[in-house]
């Protein structure tokens, strides 16, 4: 280890001194076992010491688990907020058009009445009885007083139209306040969101900085091995020999979009072209398919129709974690493409390597 740098046990007894990992009986008996305060032997002079060494980064990857899992919570948390705010955006904005329509028909409403009250004057003064006698045409004078009944009549008419408009307006513009209230909520919570992925991925990051190179290395076959072994139990588990469903139209395109961006980054918060988060890369893959989804992984868990999975598909989305924190696309053979986490690219992985919570199908 180069000396600018803390080995890994010291920097795993300073970062992740609260994992449970760390106060395993395994990781006792290591420290218990140095003879005198001089300084321990490096991880390759000792054989307990490199038993101690790797306790200690399976601590670390499973801190970091547990980090990028909160991460992505708060990804999803974020990515709702933002599509509440863009919905609730675009209903103010049609809110103050109905407001300016209904203005400027209440200021014609207004002339109509105006011109109404104007003709009312200039005819009016005299009874009708004393208007038909003066008058040298009775019938004149009846065709008179019937375009006035009518006049009246549409008086009326005008006098109803602006208090309905008037009662309109009253309606858009406390829909126009509630909207506006809401919308401030939900940037106050994607304010929040935003800070905690930032301190979420920033605790990781510190955490994986205290690393050796070498650590890191043998930090990533921890990772390719948890995931081997989830993925090594669920094909044990004889569900691949159910899974034999044909992907349709739409998913041979998603699927085809997913694999296109293969090697691209992690972002939160992105959806293409250049980057993508997890619900972000299977939302406008099956948007290229034809068929607009859910944004955030959440979502598609709780409004895409579920199928089991033994019956699923490429194309279908696999969902996991028990809060539906992550999304990923079937492409077949008990294969998925996603996009992990940050610090990773959009990759094919095992279908069963990380807990399963449900299937669900965009084109049902």
């Amino acid at each position: 280890m180069t000396a600018g740098k803390r080995s890994l046990t010291t920097a795993a007894v300073a970062l992740v001194c609260a994992v449970t990992m760390l106060g395993a009986p395994g990781m006792a008996h290591a420290s218990q076992a140095k003879p005198n305060p001089t300084p321990s032997p490096s991880p390759t002079d000792s054989p307990g010491a490199t038993t101690a060494s790797t306790e200690e980064l399976e601590a670390v990857r499973k801190k970091l688990d547990r980090l990028y899992h909160d991460a992505a919570v708060a990804t999803d948390a974020y990515n709702a907020a933002e599509e509440k705010t863009k919905r609730q955006s675009a209903e103010i904005v049609e809110l103050a058009r109905e407001i300016v329509k209904g203005k400027e028909r209440l200021e014609k409403l207004k002339d109509l009445m105006g011109a109404a009250a104007r003709a009312q004057y200039r005819g009016g003064g005299l009874p009708p009885e004393v208007r038909l006698w003066l008058s040298e045409n009775p019938q004149d004078f009846l065709d008179s007083a019937g375009r006035v009944r009518q006049g009246q009549l549409a008086s009326k008419g005008v006098l109803a139209e602006m208090e309905r408009t008037q009662q309109d307006l009253e309606l858009y513009a406390k829909d126009a306040s509630t909207q506006w209230k809401k919308l401030e909520a939900n940037r106050k919570a994607r304010a929040e969101a935003k800070k905690e992925i930032k301190k979420q991925i920033a605790a990781a990051e510190e955490l994986e900085s205290q690393l050796e190179q070498e650590e890191r290395e043998r930090l990533a076959e921890l990772e390719e091995q948890a995931a081997r072994k989830a993925q090594t139990a669920w094909l044990g588990s004889g569900v691949l020999d159910e899974i034999s469903g044909k992907a349709s139209e739409e998913g041979r395109k998603a699927v085809k979009f997913a694999t296109d961006q293969i090697g691209k980054p992690y972002e939160w918060g992105a959806e293409g072209p250049g980057t993508y988060d997890c619900s972000g890369l299977t939302s406008q893959a099956w948007s290229f398919a034809g068929k607009g989804i859910p944004r955030t992984s959440q979502e598609q868990w709780k409004r895409l129709d579920r199928v089991d999975v033994k019956d699923m598909r490429p194309g279908d989305l696999i969902i996991y974690n028990a809060d539906a924190s992550h999304v990923a696309m079937y492409i077949g053979d008990g294969a998925i493409v996603h996009s992990p986490r940050p610090g990773r690219t959009v990759t094919i992985a095992g279908a069963g390597s990380m807990p399963i919570l449900g299937v669900v199908r965009p084109d049902a």
